[in-house]
């Protein structure tokens, strides 16, 4: 499974997932876009995904709320390697929050973790038309079930959202030859539980949590998701489209 000569644009790439993702595309030989916000660990991961093969990814600093800075992150892709053949819409934030706090959480939402993703791929899709290319969307098991130990509803309806784009894309672009899947991770080992408002404590204790209860006993590493996305953009996957993929430790079993 190789990715030479193959463009990569990863968002959310400056930490979790995303990093993990990013790093393994080069260590294939991939030329990676790194998106993300965090200059400086942007920078890190970049010096990780050089040393691999010797091949500079480039980082496009942006917002994916944003429409001007998703713009740019296809002006600067086509400028730079002239060509997309793989797109991981990864860029995500939780929202803990309920019913009871209003629409603006449920706005923020759709905006992060869903528009961001339909944006960027309407973008990116004439030239993923034109290499053949393929998206991975990075979803949740919160797309199929509520979360029960936390309220997290705005999150839970953008990533359901997200499971259906991916279906009806993979449909509208098949005939292209340009495939469209989806990872849902259950809980991994990422910052994405103190991004989302929490504090270490609590982030602490719910990966105690779920590490004793999930049918596995542990969670997620990262680069577990990340293994799973290269699988799906590489031509290992080339018959698959419109799939949600779950990697959660069995956690939808309980």
């Amino acid at each position: 499974m190789d990715f030479i000569n193959k463009v990569v644009v990863v968002t959310g790439a400056s930490s979790g997932i995303g990093a993990d993702a990013a790093v393994m595309f080069a260590k294939q030989s991939a030329k990676v876009v790194l998106v993300g916000r965090n200059e400086q660990a942007l920078n890190q991961i970049a010096e990780q995904c050089e040393l691999a093969k010797g091949i500079k990814p480039l980082i496009v600093i942006a917002d994916v709320t944003n429409d001007h800075d998703l713009e740019n992150i296809i002006t600067q892709t086509i400028e730079t390697f002239g060509g997309i053949d793989v797109l991981v819409n990864n860029a995500g934030v939780g929202f803990n929050g309920s019913i009871r706090d209003g629409v603006e959480l449920f706005d923020r939402a759709i905006s992060c973790n869903l528009r961001s993703a339909y944006l960027l791929t309407s973008l990116a899709t004439p030239y993923l038309v034109k290499n053949k290319g393929n998206v991975v969307n990075v979803s949740s098991v919160a797309a199929m079930r509520p979360i029960k130990d936390i309220p997290f509803l705005p999150y839970c309806i953008s990533k359901a959202g997200m499971d259906m784009f991916t279906k009806c894309l993979a449909l509208e672009l098949g005939r292209d030859g340009v495939r469209v899947n989806s990872v849902n991770p259950g809980g991994t080992k990422t910052p994405f539980i103190e991004a989302a408002g929490f504090s270490k404590e609590d982030a602490d204790k719910l990966v105690e949590h779920r590490n004793k209860f999930y049918p596995l006993r542990k969670m997620a590493e990262s680069e577990e998701v990340a293994d799973l996305i290269l699988y799906l953009s590489s031509d290992r996957a080339r018959s698959i489209t419109g799939s949600i993929f779950v990697i959660d430790n069995g956690e939808m079993l309980v």
